[in-house]
């Protein structure tokens, strides 16, 4: 099995990591009162502010998983493209072909 099987697992468990870790932060700041924070509006803004400092973090620290991550699902979709286009052209040579028949039947 390839290193970059499961880049976009990989890249999605990390994310999700990172903003993890970034909430636990923030909700531990809230607790002990460096972020002023009351009731539930309070931990929405810790929600909000822990995405905001992880996305950041997240695009400089995994830029090489989701370099891997890109290169897997353009892998995929190339792979798709081309069977669609063999399938296509299966179908096209086959429509010719009945095409080629009622034209040769309509002759005779």
């Amino acid at each position: 099995m390839s290193s970059k099987s499961h880049a976009t697992l990989r890249y999605t468990s990390l994310r999700a990591s990172i903003f993890l870790g970034c909430l636990l932060i923030a909700l531990l700041l809230g607790h002990f009162g460096v972020i002023p924070v009351a009731g539930g509006s309070g931990v929405v803004f810790l929600v909000l502010l822990a995405g905001l400092v992880s996305a950041p973090i997240s695009y400089v620290a995994l830029s090489r998983q989701r370099d891997e991550m890109s290169e897997q699902i353009a892998g995929r979709v190339d792979g798709i493209r081309s069977r669609t286009a063999k399938r296509i052209a299966a179908q096209n040579a086959e429509e010719d072909a009945a095409d080629d028949a009622a034209r040769a039947a309509a002759q005779n």
